[in-house]
């Protein structure tokens, strides 16, 4: 431990254990309380566990889905040589044999069972070389009490190797070890044969149980119901594959009681299910229901349940206004002509169209046959944190690489070819390369390792061709997998036979192309395993999920991925957390397994993660034609030109970067780029573009305010002003009411240095008169043309909403991004800057009266930078940074070495992980000072430069820290 390490650590025991006016908090050591709700316990298991050298836990009580969270780490940990020891229990009969099975499957890892009875423990010991983590407390190893369900006290504690503290761990660990007995398959054998599970109390009655909506559910039909009644013909409603719409959907017309029901859907088997789930809710006698198919005409009944293509043939047989309520299932599938024929032809009091993804790639708009009319939505990502799925364990996992270098290449050739879900001629080679024994041994031995939720395997694995799926279940079976694959050529009947000999447990795989994508329901399936590349992210959710349906038994849903090198590897953690910001730094926290999604985990071993990486680092996510699609969707459902405010409202994009993608400098300009007409004069372009550059991003909302003030009324007078802050709780000294009052004049930028006055239409956009804010004139001329103050209008709302994210009593909020541009203004700087003016840091000027720094640092700098800037900065742990000044500072008595070590300014710190992919934001750290006796001056690569030690006045976060330190390359 170096001398900076020891201080700290010393400085935060005595911080948390003897006085909190003594010493100093430190987020890297010291005692903390984890509660599992701040934070899932686990976030902090994770990461002790990726950077120990050893790790011990001594916990009673272990899940299968927590063993199936430790199986990605553990086996990274083994790659390193890392090893670990798991005490554990048969305490209750609480530990399942299949949570011993799996336990034996971690590499490196020692497992032994406590003798005697009431082992009752839950530690964590991990060792980083001259101190240990311990974490202690309530939480035992299971999905609950990590995964922030349960309320859990669990206190992490550091003792150095020599502290009695880690002595007393180990010597009870090890007199705790030495009596427990070794985890081996026969002792399992014999666990196995006397295992009583623990006694769950059964229900008297034997009656057939009674389905209730959850909350989310009774919402829906309230919203169904209101619409329904009052006039609306039709409604949507977007529910997210697995969530129980249909029975949603019987309840809505258990609450209309029409006379009679029609429901469309494109599968019988859908319409089998549909029948089955509406006559339980329902009731009455069976035959009111009825199949109107290619083989069944039950053309009476009161429910109907009919194919579209049955229907589409046979409407003569039918009166248009034979139904009063009519349902479409599926209905992203009512662009077609034989839906739009069926929807032209009956007229129901009420059509309720169903579906989990209304958005489609062609011009037809779901929502606008349904009159934009949303009764009720809910996507993939809520359902799951609202617990109506069963969360998903994703692995990314690095495919089979083959000894020829030409076999790789044709087989990511044809793989590629097929990412876009398309029938093409298949490449009879790869396809043998692809089901060769080789790669298949391959698959079953990362299938094997990260198991299944449950006793039974029942898997489902997409591929990319139907020559694939066949060869590939041929070999499964060879290798004494049963497996069976399914095509759309196949007949129903073939379908639902071996969809039954899945459920049975008969077959363990069914593999497939696209035949599961909807509509098709097999609540067992849990484990999915891609071997595909795809392009679609909406073929993906739909396939994955496939398997998040609820199951007795069915704790979690394991997902394989098997990832080659594919330019659309960067669409992998979009998809799985649904992120449409274009923000960089939350796709590479989720590719490094930091994201949770309720209880839903997401892991990429390592050479899967750097090819994700490599691919995220190859696309730009804020580029125009990656938003297209996205404005197109956004504008479908509206049904006209999307407000910036609708991109918040819907969480369809950052307004941010709709605004300022590309050339793109306002709104009206994205519009325009997107194919719409705007009327937009030079001068309103210029405000807009003012607006958008300099206040959208909220991180200052005084400007805002005033301006929102100002929309209402043509004068605001000081008072006002004041009393409109303080109601906001902003900031509203002096210094900062002269800062707004320069910006919103224009006054603040120069008349040549970019941005310059006249960029942004060189006239005031805002006077400031005999204590009362006015609008200039020019501004206030267009702001009499309607759509001008509607654009105005529209981005004040849209910058307030975004500036929720920023304390209002602070110029700056610690793990926030900010340019310097941004830290300029902040500072109440009376003028803009250049960014070249700034650099690395940047003193006010005393003669203004402010006494503030900015220093700005680039943790990895890009490859290529000029050697007199190429310094390591460096942190020293979460209390301190190494920096280095530049050159110009060189002397210790240079003016800015002085104000820096003098400590009259308040120093402010903004870090970016690396300068190669992002030039511009930086994270805000928070205040520092100068650490006193740390300047010294270092010669390196024959250039030598004043170093410093900036102190955090607050230690950093584990997570900013860990983002900032990674490596392009990790």
């Amino acid at each position: 431990m170096e001398a900076w390490q020891s201080d700290e650590f010393q400085a935060a025991i005595v911080n948390g254990l003897v006085d909190q006016k003594l010493g100093q908090a430190s987020l890297n050591f010291g005692p903390t309380l984890l509660d599992n709700q701040t934070s899932p316990t686990w976030v902090t298991l994770r990461h002790e566990l990726l950077t120990c050298h050893h790790f011990r836990f001594a916990v009673a009580f272990i899940t299968d889905a927590m063993v199936s969270n430790l199986k990605p780490i553990i086996r990274e940990l083994s790659g390193k040589g890392i090893k670990g020891e798991i005490l554990t229990a048969t305490y209750l009969n609480f530990n399942q044999p299949k949570v011993f099975q799996e336990l034996m499957k971690l590499p490196n890892v020692t497992v032994k069972i406590a003798s005697g009875d009431g082992f009752h423990q839950k530690g964590y010991w991990f060792d980083h070389g001259d101190y240990a983590t311990l974490l202690v407390g309530s939480a035992n190893l299971t999905a609950n009490a990590m995964l922030g369900r349960n309320q859990e006290l669990t206190l992490r504690l550091d003792s150095r190797t020599q502290g009695s503290f880690t002595n007393q761990f180990t010597t009870a660990f090890q007199h705790f070890w030495e009596s427990a007995i070794p985890l081996t398959a026969t002792w399992l054998a014999d666990y196995a044969a006397h295992y009583q599970p623990l006694s769950v109390p059964k229900p008297n009655s034997v009656a057939k149980p009674v389905i209730h909506l959850n909350s989310m559910q009774k919402q829906a039909t309230t919203e169904i119901e209101k619409l329904r009644q009052a006039g609306q013909p039709r409604a949507l409603v977007i529910s997210a594959t697995g969530t129980g719409k249909t029975y949603l959907a019987a309840f809505a017309v258990q609450a209309a009681r029409p006379h009679r029901l029609l429901f469309v859907a494109h599968r019988e088997q859908i319409l089998q299910k549909a029948k089955a789930s509406f006559q339980t809710i329902l009731g009455g006698p069976a035959s009111d229901y009825g199949l109107y198919t290619g083989r069944e005409h039950q053309i009476g009944a009161k429910y109907l349940f009919a194919t579209v293509q049955a229907l589409s043939r046979n409407l003569a047989n039918f009166a248009p206004t034979a139904f009063d309520y009519l349902i479409i299932d599926e209905v992203h599938h009512a662009g077609a002509a034989t839906y739009q024929t069926l929807m032209d032809y009956f007229h129901p009091q009420f059509c309720l169209g169903l579906t989990a993804t209304p958005e489609r790639t062609d011009d037809t708009s779901i929502f606008e046959l349904f009159n934009y009319q949303v009764a009720y939505e809910i996507r993939l990502q809520a359902a799951l944190e609202a617990e109506m799925l069963v969360p998903f364990h994703y692995v990314g996992i690095a495919d089979y690489h083959f000894k020829v270098a030409k076999d790789n290449q044709r087989v990511m050739k044809y793989l590629e070819r097929f990412s876009d879900g398309g029938h093409h001629q298949a490449d009879v080679q790869a396809v043998k390369l692809l089901t060769s024994d080789e790669r298949v041994a391959y698959l079953l031995e990362q299938t094997a390792y990260y198991g299944y939720a449950g006793e039974q395997l029942h898997g489902l694995i997409f591929c990319a061709s139907v020559l694939e799926a066949n060869e590939l279940a041929q070999a499964l079976n060879r290798h004494g997998h049963p497996a069976a694959a399914l095509s759309g050529e196949d007949s129903i009947a073939h379908r639902q036979q071996l969809v039954a000999q899945l459920t049975a447990g008969q077959v363990e795989y069914l593999v497939t192309v696209d035949i599961f994508n909807e509509g098709i329901d097999i609540p067992c399936v849990n484990q999915v395993v891609f071997l595909r590349n795809t392009s679609s992210p909406i073929v993906y959710q739909q396939q994955l999920g496939r398997g998040l349906r609820k199951f007795p038994g069915k704790d979690y849903l394991m997902v394989l991925d098997f990832i080659g090198n594919f330019k659309h590897n960067y669409l992998l953690p979009l998809v799985l957390t649904g992120d449409t910001s274009g923000n960089l730094d939350a796709t590479r926290t989720t590719i490094n397994g930091q994201t949770l999604i309720g209880q839903s985990t997401i892991n990429f071993e390592p050479v899967a993660k750097s090819r994700v990486l490599a691919a995220l680092n190859q696309v730009h996510l804020t580029a125009l034609s990656r938003l297209r699609p996205q404005y197109r969707a956004l504008k479908q459902r509206l049904g006209q030109i999307p407000s910036l405010m609708d991109f918040v409202r819907f969480q369809v994009a950052d307004p941010l970067v709709i605004s300022t993608s590309g050339p793109v400098k306002n709104y009206p300009q994205f519009l325009i780029k997107m194919g719409e007409t705007i009327e937009l004069s030079d001068y309103q372009d210029r405000v807009l573009t003012f607006i958008t550059a300099e206040l959208l991003n909220g991180k200052r909302r005084q400007e805002l305010l005033l301006l929102q003030a100002l929309l209402q009324t043509n004068q605001v007078s000081d008072q006002q002003y004041q009393a409109i802050l303080a109601n906001a709780h902003c900031l509203r000294d002096e210094f900062t009411l002269r800062s707004v009052r320069k910006v919103l004049a224009l006054t603040y930028f120069a008349l040549r240095a970019r941005p310059t006055r006249t960029d942004y239409g060189e006239l005031p956009i805002v006077t400031y008169q005999n204590g009362s804010y006015y609008w200039g004139d020019q501004v206030r001329r267009e702001l009499q043309k309607p759509q001008f103050k509607a654009w105005v209008t529209d981005l004040v709302a849209v910058g307030l909403a975004l500036a929720q994210a920023y304390l209002p009593d602070q110029a700056f909020t610690p793990g926030k991004k900010y340019t310097r541009k941004d830290a300029v203004r902040l500072i109440n700087n009376p003028k803009n800057l250049n960014a070249q003016i700034v650099s690395g840091y940047y003193f006010t000027n005393e003669a203004s009266g402010l006494h503030e720094g900015i220093f700005f640092v680039s943790y990895h700098k890009r490859r290529g930078i000029r050697k007199e800037i190429d310094y390591q900065n460096e942190f020293l742990g979460h209390q301190a940074l190494r920096f280095f000044l530049n050159g110009k500072d060189i002397r210790p008595g240079a003016k800015n070495v002085q104000r820096l070590i003098s400590g009259r300014d308040r120093l402010h710190l903004f870090v970016q992980r690396s300068n190669a992919t992002d030039q511009k934001n930086y994270y805000y750290l928070g205040t520092c000072h100068y650490q006193t006796g740390s300047l010294q001056k270092v010669t390196y690569d024959n250039l030598t430069r004043l170093a410093i030690n900036l102190e955090f006045d607050r230690p950093v976060s584990d997570y900013l820290l860990q983002l900032l330190m990674e490596d392009d390359d990790d």
